[in-house]
């Protein structure tokens, strides 16, 4: 999953950010209005916070501008405890939640749960062969057993499986990963050896892999 925090409080933004990355979730940041807008028009994300009080463009103008270009998005608004007319304008234009400033860790990762839970209301696990992906309880399991998966492991199982049957670049799977952080020059290999460690924790050497290569291009998984 991959979530967008816009927030304009550097400690928070690091904060939200250390926290979701750990919970292996795969996590973007703008720190103003601006900057939002176009990560929200380049990029495609499963959940977006959003924070009201930014500079240069405020959280319930970025709010319209999404609904209007009609992005689904489900939107967790971050509002000043109490204010209500924030929370109902919020809502009016299309926000999911929202949740008050201070807030406990624990309620916004049961926030986001259930807005993910909502989102892929069908089924928040994929099953594919022995292996099963469970998007909401964030883990991976073969054979009923839990898999240990780095976070970056973790995050390209995910962008795999959501386009399954469908050939992923390895530029297209490096910038959803590592993001801004990915550098094609000096990163070229990151995202082969990554691949090639989860290989060994989801395929037995006696089964057919289920990551397939795609020679010159990426990878794709079929099934």
């Amino acid at each position: 999953m991959n979530i967008l925090i816009i927030d304009d409080e550097p400690e928070l933004l690091e904060k939200l950010s250390f926290i979701l990355s750990k919970e292996n979730y795969a996590v973007d940041t703008a720190a103003d209005g601006r900057q939002a807008l176009d990560k929200i028009c380049n990029d495609q994300y499963d959940l977006i916070l959003l924070d009201i009080m930014l500079p240069y463009v405020d959280g319930l103008t970025i709010l319209k501008e999404i609904r209007d270009s009609e992005i689904d998005t489900p939107v967790l608004m971050l509002t000043a405890k109490g204010d209500v007319d924030d929370k109902v304008a919020g809502l009016n234009l299309g926000a999911d939640d929202y949740l008050g400033k201070p807030f406990s860790i624990a309620e916004l990762l049961a926030r986001i749960r259930a807005l993910i839970r909502r989102r892929y209301k069908e089924s928040p696990q994929i099953k594919v062969g022995s292996i099963v992906f469970d998007s909401v309880g964030r883990k991976v399991l073969k054979d009923k057993m839990m898999i240990d998966l780095t976070k970056k492991e973790f995050s390209i199982l995910e962008f795999l499986l959501h386009n399954r049957g469908r050939a992923v670049s390895r530029f297209t799977l490096a910038e959803h990963v590592w993001g801004d952080d990915f550098d094609p020059f000096s990163m070229s290999n990151f995202v082969d050896v990554h691949i090639s460690n989860l290989r060994r924790k989801i395929t037995e050497p006696d089964e057919e892999p289920l990551i397939i290569t795609i020679r010159g291009f990426g990878y794709k998984i079929e099934q």
